[in-house]
């Protein structure tokens, strides 16, 4: 258990290390932590956290750094709310665009990534039924074939296609035309049975380009992530250069599935979520911290959004931001259902 001089000690040290980034000493705690006690006592409670596993000392220093243990402690009972920025009070009064739902994600996630200089992510609602509007195949090459599906509420998905012989241009435009007569204004669901019906008795090439077209359609209907400024992090000397773990965290972004996981469990919870380097399980993000918050349709949650940054992150800034750009998520996202 820990007394007010460890606590206020603790504190200073990881605020003084999330503003310079460089091991604080028993030198700087006594300039920044106003307490009347010597330097010797200082370094008692220093070791007295370091044996706790709350700081770390580097080998290249004889500073301290909190570890992830000491962030915990400092995120669940020591932050204090801030004086924040101007930009960030003003967050308060911005409006997302509400004309498009996809419009409105994409500057949440944008937003997030702005005013934080990390990664911002957000988790799309799960659609239950897609509605098609229109349905395009474009020729690549001999082999190649670019679908272009737009659904009804005007998001655009592209998917190159193999083929296994050479189309026509002809044979593509009859082939949207087929699906278009067919399918707009009805759901992926029509799509799909018309795929086990009609679909048949077409040619095997044009099956397979109508079988990806119907496949897109039903992955729109499931939770998607949509990820804005993850190459900021590229820039933070948090990392250092081990280009191994970027490379992991980078393959973590491009896969999305294991970070979708993860973000979805915001859904289940009331309010913000904070995971804490190896607190998340997954490994690449054993430097990072997690902020995420869960956002609303008619007071319904359907969603959730956060950042992806290192452990060394402003918590007292961050997370007034997060828990803020969900609500007008779920202001804009509300006035356009």
């Amino acid at each position: 258990m820990l007394n007010d001089r460890s606590h206020i000690l603790l504190k200073t040290l990881v605020e003084r290390y999330i503003a310079d980034g460089h091991p604080v000493g028993s030198k700087a705690l006594s300039q920044y932590a106003g307490l009347d006690v010597s330097s010797a006592t200082i370094r008692n409670v220093m070791a007295d956290l370091e044996n706790l596993g709350l700081i770390a000392s580097p080998h290249t220093s004889a500073g301290r750094i909190p570890t992830a243990q000491g962030y915990r402690l400092f995120v669940d009972h020591l932050l204090t709310a801030p004086d924040l920025p101007q930009h960030v009070n003003e967050l308060q009064n911005t409006e997302l665009p509400s004309d498009n739902p996809q419009h409105s994600i994409a500057a949440a996630s944008q937003l997030l990534s702005q005013l934080t200089q990390f990664a911002g992510v957000v988790i799309t609602p799960k659609r239950k039924e897609i509605v098609l509007k229109q349905i395009e195949f474009l020729p690549l090459s001999e082999k190649r074939v670019l679908l272009i599906l737009v659904t009804a509420d005007g998001e655009v998905q592209n998917r190159i296609v193999q083929t296994e012989h050479h189309l026509t241009h002809a044979a593509l435009i009859e082939a949207a035309s087929f699906l278009n007569n067919h399918c707009a204004g009805k759901t992926i669901s029509n799509l799909m049975s018309l795929l086990h019906g009609d679909l048949g008795r077409v040619k095997s090439d044009l099956y397979d380009l109508m079988n990806a077209a119907a496949h897109i359609g039903s992955d729109l209907s499931h939770d998607n992530m949509i990820i804005a400024g993850e190459h900021q992090l590229l820039g933070l000397n948090d990392f250092g250069s081990d280009m191994a773990r970027m490379r992991q965290l980078f393959e973590l972004f491009e896969q999305k599935s294991t970070l979708l996981k993860l973000m979805q469990l915001g859904q289940n919870a009331e309010g913000i979520q904070i995971y804490i380097g190896s607190e998340s399980g997954i490994a690449p993000l054993d430097e990072c911290s997690v902020i995420a918050a869960p956002y609303r349709v008619n007071n319904e949650i359907v969603g959730t959004l956060g950042v992806i940054g290192p452990t060394r992150m402003a918590y007292d800034r961050v997370i007034p931001i997060v828990n803020i750009t969900a609500q007008l998520l779920s202001s804009a996202l509300t006035q356009s259902n």
